[in-house]
């Protein structure tokens, strides 16, 4: 179904400058190329009133705020629920939604642009969500290209970051998904347990059992041409992903996932004991891992890619020029350490932030899927 429209409504007693929502929902919009609306509400009626005015085409972004009433509507099944995405500005934690929908919280204002995004890309785009364990975060969503007939294609396993935090989800990598897809790949976007709420092991665990499920997702898929690609945090995850799958270390061995043909890493986190030991996104590595390296060496050993070289899988260690001056320095010193113990590695540093290297209309992404479709014969 094509989104024709966006409809955003604030409910009652949401803390936050109605104005700055509004032309956020604005500039989201016109991003999108697709017209927006946004309303306020007073009570929990009219929210679900405004819900189910909104017709076929329209996706829909719902600020339940704190009034008890309107936060009811939350798990109410209705038509509109797989076109409705349930947006909190603050931390919740878990939230039940009613089935189809789905719920971003955490993120502060900017979580509606997320929100906006993720209900325009989820309609316009439907993915076929595919579970491969029995936790609420243990799926990952599959797109193919349109038309597909059938031939065997290559595959992106995308792996979302946000420091290891549960506040940020596979839908930030909904849009690469979306491009990789109409650009001739099978694109897995997995979501995973993170460990603020798991910990370390379900993290790891999730990632290896995630992405060999690729194995039972039909003939479609060549085993032989999987790249493995993460952001931020993600790129440490795809990392670590391929050097267990390579038997690099043999004790760290992971499942049979077929042929990784590439890693790749977009702003990756590439060093996790320095990381910690800068405290980068305020303590983010060691609330992750459990600890500092002094604390769980062995566990920073098995984590760390600076710590697993050589990974024994080619890479591709993407970095924009105007990130983090120590995402710039890790990834830097990461491929000279990966270069200089044998690794394969080729190096993109452009012009691009942290969020240049999944945005589909960046130069940077460009130069990235243009070196991915050379190593897989895309």
């Amino acid at each position: 179904m094509t989104a024709t429209r966006v409809l955003v409504v604030a409910g009652p007693e949401l803390v936050a400058d109605l104005a700055l929502l509004r032309r956020l929902t604005e500039t989201e919009c016109d991003l999108l190329s697709v017209p927006g609306r946004f309303v306020t509400v007073p009570d929990g009626d009219a929210l679900w009133d405004a819900l189910g005015q909104a017709g076929p085409g329209c996706a829909i972004v719902a600020l339940p705020g704190p009034d008890a009433d309107a936060r009811r509507a939350l798990c109410r099944p209705g038509s509109h629920a797989a076109r409705t995405v349930w947006c909190d500005l603050a931390a919740t934690g878990p939230v039940e939604v009613a089935a189809g929908s789905a719920h971003i919280a955490g993120r502060g204002v900017w979580g509606l642009a997320w929100a906006i995004r993720h209900a325009v890309h989820r309609l316009r785009h439907p993915a076929r969500r595919i579970p491969y364990g029995q936790a609420a975060e243990q799926w990952g969503e599959l797109r193919l290209p349109p038309g597909h007939d059938g031939r065997p294609l290559p595959v992106a396993v995308l792996l979302h970051g946000g420091f290891w935090r549960s506040v940020w989800g596979a839908d930030l990598m909904d849009a690469l998904a979306i491009d990789l897809a109409d650009r001739g790949y099978a694109a897995w976007n997995l979501e995973y347990r993170r460990p603020d709420r798991h910990g370390w092991r379900a993290t790891t665990a999730d990632i290896a059992d995630g992405a060999a499920a690729l194995g039972t997702l039909g003939p479609a898929l060549d085993p032989d041409r999987i790249a493995v690609i993460g952001h931020s945090a993600g790129g440490q995850l795809a990392l670590r992903v391929a050097a267990d799958q390579s038997g690099n270390r043999g004790k760290n061995r992971g499942k049979n996932l077929g042929g990784i043909a590439l890693a790749v890493s977009l702003a990756g986190v590439l060093d996790l004991a320095e990381g910690d030991r800068r405290r980068i996104g305020a303590g983010a590595v060691a609330q992750a891992l459990g600890g500092t390296r002094e604390e769980v060496p062995e566990v920073y050993a098995a984590a760390d890619p600076s710590a697993r070289l050589p990974l024994g899988v080619p890479q591709l260690v993407v970095q924009g020029r105007d990130d983090d001056l120590d995402l710039i320095d890790f990834n830097r010193r990461h491929v000279a350490a990966a270069r200089e113990a044998g690794d394969e590695v080729v190096f993109l540093e452009q012009p691009g932030d942290h969020f240049s290297v999944i945005d589909p209309a960046a130069e940077i992404w460009h130069a990235t899927v243009a070196e991915m479709d050379r190593r897989l014969h895309v």
